[in-house]
């Protein structure tokens, strides 16, 4: 592994561990919650929105980022974009259908995809996808996260109804500028850089926004208000900078 485990204290790394990377990579999906998140509605109601076609629908693929591990669901980055799209006029539904655990690789997110339960109904308005900072950690191949990103991107292109412009890549957060990545801050970093390589460079040969949050997860080294409590994940002070990001981007599809 990249971050010794006798450099934390053990009852610390036991806490941090068991809320973001799974034991055992290969029983993730088999082992974790249902994969898919689905809005859900008081009885009777529609979440303040109204149901009809003009209502617009975003889909989050990832990981622990993207299922927000530590903070509330409202801080979660897809809803407080949502919120953003909703002041914006537009009629969004609320919150976001989501298909992402914590710990999943690429593998793993393209496993839950395949097994959630019920499945996605396409196709979405938008398209959120960010995955990859767990194969950094289980130091995957990176030939392997450009064949599997790849086909992680394709999902989400068919999800939009082959909109690539509806889709929204996000890069790999630095989590080596967090308390429990700080200790082997320079090498962290230089993974997460080869890592968006590859993303990147995948969006731009399809066409897909590509929004860099990595720069302001640096941040958090100096801010700790950017870090959850676990010490590790982002807060949702730092998820609401992603939807400023996101949201400007897709206002104008959209109306």
């Amino acid at each position: 592994m990249l971050i010794r485990i006798k450099q934390y204290n053990t009852g610390n790394v036991a806490l941090v561990m068991a809320l973001f990377f799974c034991v055992i990579a290969a029983n993730c999906v088999k082992k974790s919650s249902p994969a898919f998140y689905p809005p859900v509605y008081p009885a009777g109601g529609t979440g303040g929105m109204v149901s009809d076609t003009s209502t617009k629908r975003l889909l989050a693929l990832g990981d622990s980022y993207t299922i927000g591990q530590s903070v509330t669901e409202t801080d979660r980055f897809p809803n407080q974009t949502i919120r953003l799209l909703q002041a914006g006029g537009i009629n969004m539904q609320y919150p976001a259908e989501i298909i992402a655990q914590t710990g999943w690789t690429t593998q793993n997110l393209l496993n839950g995809i395949a097994a959630a339960s019920p499945p996605p109904t396409g196709p979405y308005d938008l398209v959120t996808l960010l995955i990859g900072v767990n194969n950094q950690y289980q130091r995957r191949d990176t030939a392997e996260y450009r064949i599997q990103f790849t086909q992680c991107l394709m999902k989400a292109i068919s999800f939009s109804g082959n909109r690539p412009n509806r889709v929204f890549v996000l890069s790999i957060p630095d989590y080596g500028a967090t308390p429990f990545g700080s200790s082997n801050a320079v090498q962290i970093a230089l993974e997460i850089d080869r890592f968006n390589a590859i993303n990147k460079e995948v969006c731009l040969q399809t066409g897909v926004s590509y929004t860099d949050i990595t720069p302001s997860t640096r941040q958090a080294a100096f801010d700790p208000s950017l870090i959850a409590g676990d010490g590790l994940h982002p807060s949702g002070r730092e998820y609401a900078k992603w939807a400023a990001m996101l949201a400007p981007k897709m206002l104008p599809l959209l109306r």
